[in-house]
């Protein structure tokens, strides 16, 4: 990166930290660490919420998962504002009400400890997991393309987040979110602007959108019927994006205490669910904005000259293996193709012709191949590296054209969109840590003083641990995909257990927590031994809990 550059990120990541930091000066006690003193308009709820789903992963993996996939990932949230409506109804007035700090202090109240306890912990393994993905995510990528070294890139990343998570908990979240989706969504739209540019003469976004369709990305609506009748299999299309989604949106932000504790902060039921509602109507559009930049950039490399693969330090290593001499000769058949596409482009500036389009097809169809070559001999020759290159797609792309000054802002963007889910997190797992484990099996009455101290801890040893665990998240393909199918392994089961608490008032603790262990065992049998698409994994866990704890109420009672 030039200097510019280097000064625009610096500036950008020392704005949002000093920003955090004064804005979480007022907290002192838990109420503020936590609920952010509850006193949050709807705005900055949506806006939050927002910042916590949307990580770093959303931004580096979707544009990627669009060039590689076409837009149909965008039916994995057609779900989400049919979920909100329920959460609104149900869930948001009855935390109000009890006037809890978590979602997991409802069911002791509703069933017993232990089914506290139980759901707890699911949310702190799976969370702690997923967020070392979402250090990771960033992190592998910026190694990857700028030279730096991982385990201190996964350092930094978490590190910087600890330090204004600490100082102001969920004030300091909710306001550093803020700032941090108005820069991010400014350098996606510069970017979105400056590659329109970059097309073709004459070319518009309408044009660039109707050539990607015809290469088969812009297919936003799938049913995963074939002529064999419905693919489970498939993970994205109209159903189960619409079932499964719901089941995993309703779970997400029902049950998960990262999403839980951002609603929580409202001033109101009312600020809480007009957060929400607004979620749902934003989300989806935002979503198909970061997928469209992915087809955009299909679409710009069908006229220019592509990478070979997009990971260049896998090409780079690959050179050094044995395989030196087929790598070589994947690159000597792609510049074949770059110069067969140069000549294509004048012919399209010409004419626009039917048969030009089919020729640049064939060439768009051939890289595939190529690529597909290295990433097999990336697997087969087993250096430690990140196999599949789709991650890198965006970035490569920002690093090889984006203008100096803004390849610096875009960087800032995947620090800034890392740190915003990060951030919630750490609050989030430090929240569970203190009021579901060490008030009940260590302390139940710290002073005001040592909660506050302990719920600083508590957050730094999450993050601490998220960090180590990001030293070891390799070779998980699409990472957007990864955090995903992670939280579909628990997400069902934990909703299964509140859809009881809130649905079947006969059954008790015993038979739902007892259901619960048998619903996450079809869970990850079924993702084991199946090829069942893993959106559908929410569902089957969540009506899993269901029938397990009705028909074990039946059976074993509860004893008095």
């Amino acid at each position: 990166m030039s200097l510019l550059d280097w000064g625009v990120l610096l500036f950008t990541l020392i704005v949002v930290v000093l920003y955090g930091v004064y804005k979480g000066k007022a907290t002192k006690d838990i109420n503020g660490y936590y609920r952010s003193g509850r006193e949050l308009p709807w705005y900055m709820v949506m806006l939050s919420i927002v910042g916590t789903q949307a990580s770093a992963v959303t931004f580096l993996s979707g544009p990627g998962q669009a060039y590689t996939d076409g837009m149909r990932f965008l039916q994995y949230y057609f779900g989400l504002p049919l979920a909100m409506i329920v959460l609104c109804i149900t869930f948001v007035p009855i935390f109000h009400k009890l006037n809890i700090y978590t979602a997991y202090e409802f069911l002791e109240k509703r069933f017993d400890r232990k089914t506290r306890t139980l759901t707890a912990f699911l949310f702190l393994f799976s969370r702690a997991l997923a967020t070392g993905i979402s250090v990771y995510a960033p992190a592998i990528i910026l190694s990857s393309v700028l030279g730096w070294n991982i385990y201190l890139t996964n350092v930094i990343m978490g590190g910087v987040v600890i330090l204004y998570s600490i100082s102001g908990g969920a004030r300091a979240v909710a306001y550093t979110q803020q700032l941090q989706l108005g820069i991010i969504f400014l350098g996606l739209f510069l970017a979105a602007w400056l590659l329109l540019e970059m097309l073709p003469e004459g070319m518009g976004l309408f044009d660039a959108l109707s050539l990607g369709k015809e290469m088969g990305k812009m297919n936003v609506i799938t049913t995963g019927i074939t002529e064999e009748g419905f693919n489970w299999n498939d993970r994205f299309n109209i159903f189960s994006g619409v079932i499964g989604g719901f089941f995993l949106a309703l779970s997400y932000f029902g049950t998960d205490q990262s999403q839980v504790g951002r609603y929580l902060t409202a001033s109101s039921v009312r600020e809480s669910r007009i957060g929400l509602i607004m979620n749902g109507i934003v989300k989806i559009p935002m979503q198909y904005f970061i997928l469209m930049i992915g087809v955009l950039v299909f679409v710009f490399y069908m006229f220019n000259a592509a990478p070979v693969y997009f990971n260049k330090l896998a090409v780079e290593k690959l050179k050094t293996t044995a395989y030196k001499g087929q790598v070589e000769a994947l690159e000597k058949e792609h510049a074949a193709l770059e110069l067969k596409k140069g000549a294509l482009l004048e012919s399209w500036n010409a004419s626009h012709q039917d048969l030009t389009k089919d020729a640049l097809k064939e060439i768009s169809t051939r890289e595939l191949t190529i690529r597909q070559s290295m990433m097999g001999l990336v697997k087969e020759s087993g250096i430690p590296i990140e196999q599949s290159d789709t991650n890198y797609i965006f970035i490569r792309f920002v690093m090889d054209h984006m203008p100096k000054g803004l390849i610096g802002l875009l960087i800032a963007v995947i620090f800034l969109a890392a740190w915003g889910s990060i951030a919630a997190t750490f609050n989030s797992l430090s929240s569970a840590t203190l009021i579901d484990f060490h008030k009940i099996y260590i302390n139940e009455n710290p002073s005001p003083e040592e909660e506050f101290r302990l719920s600083r801890w508590y957050t730094l040893f999450w993050g601490v641990f998220c960090i180590v665990f990001a030293q070891f998240a390799t070779n998980l393909g699409s990472l957007i995909e990864a955090v995903n199918i992670l939280g579909s392994w628990f997400y069902g089961v934990m909703l299964g257990i509140f859809l009881v608490a809130f649905y079947l008032k006969k059954v008790k603790g015993n038979a739902v927590f007892y259901a619960a262990i048998l619903g996450e065992t079809v869970v990850l049998s079924m993702y084991k031994f199946t090829d069942i698409g893993w959106l559908w994994l929410n569902a089957i866990g969540a009506l899993s809990v269901v029938c397990f704890a009705f028909l074990l109420q039946m059976f074993i009672g509860e004893k008095k």
